[in-house]
């Protein structure tokens, strides 16, 4: 045997392919694609033979037992529509809640016989149906055969059998198409597919055996049941008030809702895990990556779109997208939270929009609102990343969290607002206000995004010219100040701040703090000592158009004169922290006295803060007005509104039902936002 080596000869290289390229499919990974729109069905045979065909055909199934007719029992006054909390959703078909009995009467064509006959309900979602994913679901009537849902007779009558059907606690939600099956010695009848028979099935908080339960009626009755909001906005010490149509009953909502985890190509067998539902739903609510519900505008310019401070609820919004399958225009936080709200009540899950006053906004994670100003003491835009907003809304929602250990459940955070990236997607949560408050901030899911918003510190530094910072001030109290949300059953607010954080300065406190490092957050460190004078800032309530006196006093703390070369600084800002124009700059040098105090007063003129004056007219006035339960949502424009003109708008409608609710109404123009009013109203029966 030789030692020597021996050279391949490369081949010749292949032809360059012509025509199309391959299909790329999953055949040969899976037998099918898996199932991810609700809205596809399947087609099922009315007639399924046990055996092959003769030479004469197929046996005739006539002789045997035939269905006649199906009642669904699906009017909102029936027993199935007030047992399952469902009849205030304005839909034709049968609406119910998992883990709860609901009842079908069947119709045959002769008395049936229990010890002869023998039949079936099939309930079935998505294109491809499979016993084995829960996407069908055969139940009988009999104790001898059961499935995953029960199923019994309660009564019978003539012809009329009626069924009761008790879905499992944790099926998938979503819409059903519903059979009645036929079993005979040779094959399988069963009812033609008809829409008439499909049914949606929900989440029930009324249920123990449910990921959602909530064991108290008044928190179900507010996040469930409630369509009318409010979302509070506005500055710490003054808190505003925006109320909100979630309208989760309307016609056309549940379906609606349902596309929105359609056009995520969200698995049908995905759809019974509220974890999933809310974490797909978050992103999708924003349109930033997955062409979503809404598009964020920050910007002031609404030119092709409805400004956000115009919306009066969510029916528009998702009646829209449900129709156009493009993004709605325009959204910031408060309606992102309000749509995400409409979702989640319409499903079933308890839920609930909360505001965080100062907000933190924290590009790093790192536990620190960095603050960069230059030698001058003035703010350097281009550096400063992190951002403080006036308030945030975002949403809780209840469930629990098996994926995390005992005391985890219970409410969670999700935001729909696009701030930051979650495993490649602008998403947020459920994370558990639990491991919030307890600095578990480990546990999925971005914990730790949530964390910072309410935990963190504000540094404050002085960048020199060669580039070096360092901390001049540090407040470690300023972020996460209130937290607010509605009161169950109320139209009053209520202070939840203390499911987020123990109280500042706290043991407990410093015991979070300590538990949030371990995981990777990094606090300020530093102590930079406390200037011994200190500057006070009024607070101004200033009507848009009027000049103003801005009165800036300093105390000298010290037993020395002191010197302060000041930098007073006036901004347009944004809700979210965001400056658009500084309108007013001075740089004052005051002498104070040892113990002694001195004011510096500034005169602003209007001009100087608005873009334009607008001349006592409004124009492109858009006016909207919507009521749950009484009246769908109404628009018109008006090109012009001279000053000192009144404008009455009638509109004629028929109330859906009797109660007590209220009208709300916004006034929006490019002149003037946030213009708002609501009226009580009772319907009589």
């Amino acid at each position: 045997m030789s030692d020597e080596a021996t050279i391949a000869t490369p081949s010749p290289a292949p032809p360059a392919p012509t025509g199309p390229p391959p299909k790329v499919t999953n055949r040969g990974r899976a037998a099918a694609p898996a199932a991810s729109a609700n809205s596809e069905t399947s087609d099922i045979p009315e007639y399924e033979y046990f055996i092959q065909p003769g030479p004469r055909g197929y046996p005739p199934l006539t002789e045997y037992l035939d269905i006649s007719e199906v009642d669904m029992m699906k009017r909102p006054d029936e027993s199935n529509k007030i047992a399952h909390h469902t009849a205030l959703y304005h839909s034709d078909y049968l609406i119910v809640r998992r883990g709860q009995e609901f009842q079908v009467m069947i119709t045959f064509s002769r008395p049936y016989k229990p010890a002869e006959d023998k039949f079936a309900l099939e309930f079935v979602i998505g294109s491809s149906p499979q016993f084995s994913k829960g996407t069908y679901v055969p139940v009988f009537p009999t104790k001898q055969r059961q499935t995953t849902w029960e199923g019994r007779i309660t009564n019978t009558s003539d012809n009329v059998v009626t069924m009761a059907i008790t879905p499992a606690a944790n099926c998938i939600v979503g819409k059903y198409q519903m059979y009645v099956a036929v079993v005979t010695p040779y094959g399988i009848r069963r009812t033609r597919k008809e829409s008439t028979r499909d049914m949606y099935i929900l989440f029930n908080p009324w249920v123990a055996e449910d990921a959602v339960f909530l064991d108290d009626e008044t928190e179900r009755q507010e996040c469930v049941m409630t369509e009318m909001g409010i979302i509070y906005h506005g500055a710490y010490d003054d808190i505003a008030e925006r109320d909100w149509n979630y309208g989760q009953f309307n016609y056309g909502i549940l379906d609606s809702c349902l596309y929105i985890m359609d056009r995520a190509e969200m698995p049908i067998t995905n759809r019974g895990d509220p974890i999933k539902i809310a974490r797909v739903a978050s992103a999708m609510l924003d349109s930033r990556d997955d062409e979503g519900v809404l598009v964020g505008n920050w910007t002031g310019d609404y030119t092709y779109g409805v400004a956000p401070t115009s919306w009066t609820g969510s029916t528009d919004i998702l009646l829209t997208y449900n129709s156009s399958k493009m993004p709605v225009c325009y959204a910031q936080c408060w309606v992102y939270a309000a749509v995400f709200n409409t979702f989640l009540r319409c499903l079933g899950i308890p839920s609930r929009v909360v505001t965080n006053y100062y907000s933190a906004h924290d590009n790093d994670g790192n536990l620190k609102t960095d603050i960069i100003m230059d030698e001058n003491g003035r703010i350097d835009r281009n550096r400063t990343r992190d951002s403080i907003w006036n308030y945030h809304c975002w949403n809780e929602c209840y469930m629990s969290r098996p994926d995390l250990p005992p005391g985890f459940g219970g409410w969670q955070v999700v935001d729909a607002t696009p701030q930051e990236t979650s495993d490649g997607m602008y998403r947020c949560g459920p994370a558990s206000v639990q491991a919030i408050k307890h600095g578990q901030i480990c546990f999925p899911f971005d914990a730790a995004f949530v964390f910072a918003e309410i935990n963190s510190d504000v540094v404050f530094h002085s960048r020199r010219k060669d580039g070096t910072m360092e901390p001049v001030r540090v407040n470690r109290t300023h972020v996460g100040r209130l937290v607010l949300t509605k009161s169950p059953g109320d139209v009053t607010r209520r202070n939840i701040t203390d499911q987020y954080k123990f109280a500042e300065g706290s043991t407990e406190e410093r015991t979070v703090l300590e538990k949030a490092e371990e995981y990777g957050c990094k606090r300020e460190k530093s102590s930079p000592p406390t200037a011994d004078v200190d500057v006070i800032l009024p607070n101004l309530e200033i009507s848009v158009g009027d000049n103003f006196e801005l009165n800036v006093e300093f105390i000298n703390k010290s037993d020395e004169r002191r010197t302060v070369d000041a930098y007073i600084s006036g901004s347009v800002v944004y809700y979210t922290g965001v400056a658009s124009t500084e309108f007013l700059f001075l740089t004052p040098r005051v002498a104070i006295e040892p113990k002694m105090n001195k004011k510096e007063v500034a005169i602003v003129e209007s001009k100087k803060y608005m873009k334009r004056l607008v001349e006592q007219n409004l124009e492109n006035v858009y006016i909207r007005m919507e009521g749950p339960g009484m009246m769908e949502p109404k628009s018109r424009y008006y090109r012009l509104v001279m000053g000192g003109s009144s404008l009455t708008w009638t509109e004629y409608f028929t109330p859906q039902r009797a109660g007590t609710s209220r009208v709300i109404a916004t006034l929006d123009c490019p002149a003037l936002r946030q213009v708002q009013g609501q009226a009580s109203v009772t319907i009589s029966p």
